[in-house]
Formats: structure tokens, sequence, C-alpha cells
């Protein structure tokens, strides 16, 4: 007998697939913010137009962040008992969603909001799953541009199916939807999930530890470097119009300035979604100067969508390449020690090739000018070797132009 996911498996992979999903968006990883990471399911209409309005007067809306995301706890404990429609928590948001939407539009935004492919949300929030239809066509109403949806409570529910089966439902309802999956990598969703999203998570929650894991027993969060451990084998699926998700930015919750700077850095060197998850309302100016860096934000939107690849990885010093458009490059030099690292990189003794993108750095047959992003200032030529000390868990980051 023939297992009910082999089934949908063979199904997806030997019919003609067409895409599900709204063809034309996300061209580039998706940037705005969430409200999980910091406020969980504390959130509140007060707490999102405060929000809203930082992101504008911050600079973030500027630099290109235009995604404000509510995550799990929107909704009241049940649905609607005549129309089965989710509703909205009225103590949360007295004005509902579409109020919410219209302010959120307002100031030059877009809107998004969460649910889950199971029989309740993550917080035991009315989940989706028989609804699919019914919620696509609420979110259309109000005018929802971006749904995030999770992968709790999905005992023998089919991942292809479930995530295929709401894709669908958007693309009925008629309203452009950005369809983010958070499957968590579970069923390797890169393999399957280009023609029924724009991104999909690739591993479990993240954490504001640098590296490691933060254990709860049931369930763990993984820290910052354990998830880019887990990405470049992955970089073939991704491009414009369907990403790799390796979670939201935790720039701003209890990092350090350089581990702050690391995970900004390698996140635009994987052309992640950039999805802050921090209080905007409190940040000081360090996160706010890393958050808005336009250099670095450049090489993460950069139109051919290729994701950076690891060239060398010694003695906790690792070197990232990732190609640009107009014959350009970025490398990362990531220092993951707990010491100072001094590098020594002779351009003219190092070809740098990628098989993915068919890209070849060669200083010995092409010249590239060099410009640090983090200082913001041009630091000569690949004639020379690039010289410097790299403090424990941050970067140096260049950008190669000819």
């Amino acid at each position: 007998m023939i297992k009910r996911s082999s089934f949908f498996l063979f199904l997806f992979f030997s019919c003609k697939i067409y895409s599900q999903k709204f063809e034309g968006l996300a061209l580039t990883p998706p940037m705005g913010w969430n409200s999980w990471n910091t406020f969980q399911t504390n959130i509140s209409e007060e707490l999102v137009k405060g929000i809203v309005d930082v992101m504008v007067s911050s600079g973030m809306k500027d630099a290109g962040y235009s995604y404000i995301v509510l995550d799990d706890g929107w909704m009241t404990m049940e649905r609607d008992p005549k129309t089965g429609d989710l509703v909205a928590d009225p103590k949360k948001f007295p004005h509902g969603m579409k109020a919410l939407a219209d302010y959120v539009h307002s100031k030059g935004l877009k809107f998004g909001l969460y649910n889950c492919a199971g029989t309740t949300t993550c917080a035991g929030y009315p989940g989706t799953r028989g609804y699919e239809y019914q919620d696509a066509r609420l979110y259309a109403s109000w005018d929802v541009d971006y749904l995030k949806f999770d992968w709790c409570n999905t005992d023998r529910i089919n991942s292809i199916e479930a995530y295929t089966t709401m894709s669908t439902a958007l693309k009925t309802a008629g309203r452009p939807i950005v369809f983010s999956l958070c499957e968590w990598g579970t069923n390797k969703p890169w393999q399957w999930a280009a023609p029924v999203g724009h991104l999909w998570r690739t591993t479990g929650d993240i954490s504001n530890l640098f590296d490691g894991i933060l254990d709860h027993g049931s369930w763990q969060q993984q820290g910052i470097m354990r998830i880019v451990d887990s990405q470049d084998t992955i970089r073939q699926y991704a491009g414009p119009g369907h990403w790799n998700d390796p979670d939201m930015l935790e720039v701003g919750n209890g990092l350090t300035a350089a581990e702050n700077r690391t995970h900004f850095s390698m996140w635009c060197m994987l052309a992640a979604p950039l999805i802050a998850g921090n209080d905007m309302r409190k940040m000081d100016e360090s996160t706010k100067n890393i958050l808005t860096n336009k250099e670095m934000i450049a090489v993460n939107q950069d139109a051919l969508g290729i994701e950076a690849f690891k060239y060398r990885d010694r003695d906790s010093l690792q070197i990232w390449f990732k190609p640009l458009k107009n014959d350009a490059w970025a490398v990362c030099f990531l220092n993951r020690g707990s010491q100072s690292k001094q590098i020594d990189f002779d351009w003219q003794n190092e070809t740098v090739n990628d098989t993915l993108s068919k890209r070849e750095l060669n200083a010995k047959t092409t010249t590239y000018k060099l410009r640090d992003l983090w200082l913001k200032k041009d630091t000569g030529d690949t004639k020379k070797s690039s010289k410097a000390t790299i403090a424990s868990h941050d970067v140096l980051v260049l950008r190669l132009n000819k």
C-alpha cells in the first residue's frame, strides 16, 4: 500500500506542475517586521500603529522595509458561530483588521497576517484546516498583502497538500498575497514549494543566541550560526519569487553590536527575507544603523537573487562569496571564534568559482575595486591583498565592482 505522503509526492512530481501562487511578487527577498520575536501573542492595535509610525520615521521604510506582519494571537479563541469566520480579538483590535490594514496602507506600507495549516495555531487559536477558501476570502476582504502560514497541530496532515490547498485558495480569492510557508524545513519545502509560495522556512525557530541551541524540552530554538550552517547546501533552490527563509531577524534583541552586524550581514549574503523582530519603538542608534544600512541591503536585494556560498572555513574564520549583478561580487569574512582573527587575503592568488551561477572571480585577469560596506568607504582594489583584524563574532564585508 502506498503511504498517503508518498502518494502526494507522486502526484506532485509526476504531473505537470502549474503555479498556484501569484506570480510577480517577492522578486527580491521580502523586507518588513513581524511581531513574534519580541511580543509573541501580546499584540494590539496600539502597538501595531506605533510600530508603523516608527518604521516610517526611523528610516526603515526608506531603507526598503514594507511589510507589517501580525503573528499568532491576533484572533479570538473561537470562530464566529454563525459564519465560521475568524474574528479579530475585539480587546486587542477594537477597530478590526480592515481598519488596521487601512492604517498600514495609508503610511505606504503593506499588511500581513498569520495563521496555521493545522487545526489550531501554535498558541491555540483557530487554525485554517478545513477553512482554507473561507479564510483566503476573508484575508482578501481585509486587503491583506502577506500571509505567514505555520505548521503546528498538523498530525496526519500532508504538508504538500496543505500548503498547495492554501496557495490555491489565495489565488482563487483574487488578491495578490505573498505566501510565506512556515513549515520549519521538516519536509524539505525547498524541493517542492516554488510553485506554491514565495518563501519557505528552512529551519526551526531562531533564537537570540549567536550559536548553539535553546532547549525548551518539547521544542528548540536555534542560534544564528547553527542556522547559517544549514543554508549553503540548499542555495540552488532560491531565486526571484521563491526564497529560502532562515527565519526572522533577532537584530536588536540582546545580541552584541558585532553579533547584530554579523547576523544581518549573513542574512543579506544568503538572500534571506529581512523581517525585523525587534521593538522598533525602543531601538538604539546602533540597531537602527545596522537595519538601515542601504549598502548591505543592496546586497540582499540584488536582482540576480543568488545566495552566497562558503568558500573557505578554517580555524573559526569563514569566507562567503555572493555573485551580484553587473559582474560584481560581495564577500563576507566571518569570525565565529572567541578571539580576534587576522586576515590576509591575496586576491592575485585566489580564483573563486561558483558552479551555480557559472561565475568566476579572477583578480589576475580582472581588477575589482573594493568597498567596505560597514565602514562605507573604498579600500583599494584587488591588485593588493586585503588585510584586516576582525573582532570576535564580527565580520568584514566587501563589495567588488569592476
